[in-house]
């Protein structure tokens, strides 16, 4: 069986969002006649956005198919034993015209209890920001939930919030329990766990076409808070060309950054599945029996039976994610 297996793409899941713009049809070149897409979603397991592979033998198989037939040979054998035939990883690129609402996730234990769900630890790569752009992280003074109510209450949440400028290859780690948001002109690679819960506390007082306002989460929100965090949210990370450059290692995922300008060999000795999301240029991966071409904007799935492959470029920049 291990023998079928080869780089996997997946068709982009493309979702509408009142914030969404064009730059995900016009920057990473998803074609699509929707307007305002928010969210491109790459590899997904989340009930009822099952991704379906688009090249290869697999063509028009499931992710969730995929997992069923070849079980640890695609995600490796630690990651079958904990997951079953549930993908840990939601990957997305987002494109933010307008800002996104203010949130937070739970925490794997409220998720379970509450939506029988994972959690939704997440980190976001900057791969294009406008002028002036900015990232809602964190609070900008020492907090605590009676303060942040009253904010709240006042309508003054936005005084209490931290806002970050952002420029591409800044690159953020967004921890269960920490207030954030994607400023207007940003676009971005999302890395996250399988989950779609997220607590909307507050939405800029916007209105869709119908007039209504988007539900907000603030009675679920408030013990999903984690007032105490320190403000580690920021990454840094080496640079170094041809080699992974580690930006995030926590629990659900471990990212690194890879900028290719001559051919790497990688050898697969994590017992997982590796993904690479192409982030800038072009790279060519080639295992023993295929090859299989990424461009800026699209994303591969390499099973965890596949030991040995290649990357070659002469100007790519990728991040490389396992579990």
């Amino acid at each position: 069986m291990k023998s079928a297996l080869y780089p996997i793409k997946f068709e982009p899941i493309l979702k509408e969002k009142i914030w969404g713009g064009d730059k995900l049809k016009t920057l990473l070149h998803k074609d699509s006649n929707l307007n305002n897409i928010g969210e491109s979603w790459e590899i997904s397991d989340v009930e009822g956005d099952t991704s379906i592979v688009s090249n290869g033998v697999f063509k028009g198989k499931s992710l969730k198919e995929l997992l069923h037939t070849y079980q640890s040979d695609i995600v490796g054998k630690k990651n079958y034993n904990q997951f079953g035939d549930k993908f840990p990883l939601l990957i997305k690129f987002i494109d933010a015209k307008q800002d996104l609402s203010i949130q937070l996730h739970p925490n794997d234990e409220l998720a379970t209890k509450r939506h029988n769900s994972f959690g939704k630890t997440e980190m976001w790569y900057v791969m294009q920001a406008d002028k002036d752009s900015n990232l809602i992280v964190g609070f900008n003074q020492e907090m605590n939930a009676e303060t942040y109510l009253k904010h709240l209450e006042n309508k003054t949440l936005t005084e209490i919030l931290n806002f970050d400028k952002v420029t591409s290859g800044d690159t953020y780690f967004i921890e269960v329990g920490r207030v954030h948001a994607i400023g207007a002109g940003v676009l971005l690679a999302e890395i996250q766990q399988t989950s779609d819960i997220t607590y909307r506390v507050y939405d800029w007082d916007r209105v869709d076409a119908n007039g209504n306002e988007r539900e907000l989460h603030n009675d679920l929100a408030i013990d999903a808070f984690d007032f105490d965090m320190e403000d580690n949210f920021r990454v840094h990370y080496s640079e170094a060309k041809n080699t992974s450059n580690e930006m995030v290692s926590c629990p659900y995922f471990t990212t690194s950054f890879l900028h290719v300008t001559e051919p790497i060999l990688k050898l697969n000795n994590k017992d997982s599945f590796f993904i690479y999301m192409c982030v800038e240029g072009e790279a060519l991966i080639v295992t023993e029996t295929t090859s299989e071409l990424i461009k800026a904007g699209e994303t591969v799935l390499l099973p965890a039976a596949i030991e040995t492959y290649k990357i070659t470029a002469t100007n790519a920049k990728l991040l490389e994610v396992y579990v």
